[in-house]
């Protein structure tokens, strides 16, 4: 299990971080990086007293304790990272956090799920585990709320890498979409083969079978008398969206002065035209690209995923 980590955001939210950093021990190789349990609909659910920590634990002995701290996308959670992670742990403080709304962590029914709120609870992460200056690594909604942070606290990070999150605006139009793709879900799920044939197959937004897909939808769902339904509540998710979804963000983009990594994946939801104009607006812009990976880059491709990301990682990181 992976080592939970309570931390307070903003406006006193509880927070579930969990610390993926590989232990060894005197005469042991490293163990496989861990996962996080699969989040449960209630908030402040207990977790077994062996998986919880008041602060990390890393052996001294680690080469390079650099902190990175991981944020999953909308309707993400931290296990998510999960297939990914195994190539930072050996070498970096691998830290994950379940965002507000999300996984484990608390789900204010009045919010806020504003921009400022998701910031501010990533600085307060840093801050509290003593992570920074630290490697920001976001997808999706998580990348936007990295590259805002790390605009606005420059002393708070390092490095940053943005999966899979655009810079321009998408507009009404996509919201609207957004509410009629969370009312046609056939919720409650009967089972969780169901999750994964409905999301990985039958789902009208899917082009074609896509089973890493339904596999990230099975894991973000909670089992109740009647079914299977999300641990997030899709009108929360709704607010979060609406929040960024109407704005264009190359202004905050171009005011990130360190390192960063922009990675796509070849038939995700960011172009490769604005891909580049993104590292070409970043003072210290680089650009990769993940075949055959679609939005998902990290959960689909994990292996092809580090490879893209260690070597950025390396460099930047290195003394």
């Amino acid at each position: 299990m992976a080592r939970r980590l309570d931390v307070t955001g903003a406006g006193g939210v509880r927070l579930a971080a969990w610390d993926y950093t590989k232990l060894t021990g005197e005469g042991e190789g490293p163990k496989a990086a861990p996962r996080p349990p699969a989040p449960r609909p209630a908030d402040g659910l207990p977790v077994p007293a062996a998986t919880r920590a008041a602060t990390p634990a890393i052996n001294p002995s680690t080469p390079s304790a650099h902190g990175v701290l991981l944020l999953h996308g909308l309707m993400g959670h931290a296990a998510h990272w999960a297939p990914a992670v195994r190539r930072l742990t050996g070498r970096h403080r691998v830290v994950a956090l379940d965002q507000r709304g999300h996984g484990h962590s608390q789900k204010p029914a009045a919010g806020p799920f504003t921009r400022e709120a998701y910031v501010a609870d990533a600085a307060a992460v840093i801050e509290q585990l003593g992570l920074g200056p630290v490697t920001l690594v976001g997808h999706s909604m998580g990348a936007l709320t990295a590259w805002q942070l790390a605009a606005e606290r420059p002393d708070l990070v390092r490095a940053l890498v943005i999966c899979d999150m655009r810079a321009s605006a998408l507009g009404a139009a996509s919201q609207r979409a957004w509410q009629d793709w969370f009312r046609g879900w056939p919720a409650p799920f009967p089972s969780l083969d169901a999750v994964r044939r409905w999301f990985g197959e039958d789902d009208p937004w899917v082009e074609r079978p896509n089973p890493a897909r339904g596999a990230f939808f099975a894991e973000v769902m909670a089992e109740h008398p009647d079914g299977w339904r999300p641990v997030f509540d899709p009108a929360q998710m709704l607010t979060s969206r609406e929040t960024w979804v109407h704005d264009a963000h190359w202004d905050s983009l171009a005011q990130v002065r360190c390192p960063t990594l922009v990675v796509r994946g070849l038939d995700g939801e960011l172009g490769r035209a604005e891909a580049q104009e993104m590292v070409r607006v970043l003072p210290h812009g680089a650009y990769a690209e993940i075949p055959d990976a679609g939005h998902l880059l990290h959960y689909e491709h994990p292996e092809a995923w580090g490879e893209a990301v260690e070597p950025f990682l390396s460099g930047v990181l290195t003394p």
